[in-house]
């Protein structure tokens, strides 16, 4: 789906009021709901949005569902939480996640130009525009896929990762938050965290690497990162150490100096003598 360039033609009163009336809820609305705002039965608007569509006014998602295009339509008019809301209506079930959840809680002032979206839906495109904005859909086994909130806005509601699983979600994939560099930026910035949720999700989630990785940084931060009874904490992680070694990079070159002390691959030039 390509930004919207045409110049619109006019809608007549009855049309206008309809997409008033959907638009008041949400941004996204089913062909079932814009008959009902219609007045009319469901296989009488199928023309109707078809003339919708070709006039600029809704962009097809997928099958049966509508994206109603603002005025000042455009990358830069979307990118807002109404793109979460959108996100939110391209995947069964879906979440906003990885580097645009961080971003959302404020960990990084770098604005992802992709927003990032987690779910367990099979069979779907990795990636797709809608109105100039990319949205990357990253597939998870349905045991990774929790730690969710909702959240509203005046165009609609949208689901997003809470800050303990966004954090956990950045460990297990860095490379989908702007590389490890960024998330070892981000995590003294991660303020508000319930470690014992953390530890929680941290089980759930059953990957060695995700110790490794958090293990390796937080001894690196030191101070910098608030971690509540360090010492405990870092001690149960390197209990629960898997054998082998894993990548500080997942998308790093092959090769970097190896900590045996939480058994990681340092793929990362400049990192292994100092942060």
């Amino acid at each position: 789906m390509s930004q919207i360039n045409r110049k619109r033609g006019t809608l007549s009163s009855e049309l206008a009021k309809a997409l008033t009336r959907l638009a008041v809820k949400a941004p996204v609305f089913t062909v079932d709901e814009f008959a009902q705002a219609m007045g009319r039965p469901k296989s009488k608007t199928w023309r109707i949005l078809h003339f919708l569509a070709e006039g600029g006014w809704i962009e097809r998602l997928s099958k049966g569902k509508y994206l109603i295009i603002p005025l000042e339509a455009g990358p830069e008019a979307i990118w807002s939480e109404d793109a979460m809301v959108i996100a939110c209506h391209l995947a069964e079930p879906a979440s906003v996640a990885y580097w645009s959840a961080c971003h959302y809680w404020g960990w990084t002032e770098q604005i992802p130009h992709t927003v990032f979206v987690q779910t367990t839906q099979r069979k779907m495109r990795t990636t797709q525009i809608v109105l100039g904005v990319q949205y990357k859909f990253v597939r998870v086994h349905p045991r990774k896929f929790f730690g969710h909130l909702r959240r509203s806005t005046e165009r609609g509601t949208f689901t997003i990762t809470d800050r303990e699983k966004t954090l956990v979600d950045a460990l297990d994939h860095p490379e989908l938050c702007g590389g490890i560099r960024l998330v070892m930026e981000m995590l003294p910035a991660a303020e508000h965290i319930d470690w014992d949720k953390v530890e929680k999700y941290l089980e759930h989630m059953g990957s060695g690497a995700i110790y490794k990785r958090l293990g390796f940084l937080a001894e690196r931060l030191g101070t910098r990162l608030l971690l509540p009874d360090r010492e405990k904490r870092l001690a149960r992680w390197r209990s629960r150490l898997t054998g082998g070694y894993a990548p500080l990079d997942p998308e790093g070159p092959p090769g970097g100096e190896i900590d045996g002390r939480w058994r990681v691959r340092v793929n990362v030039p400049r990192l292994m003598g100092g942060v």
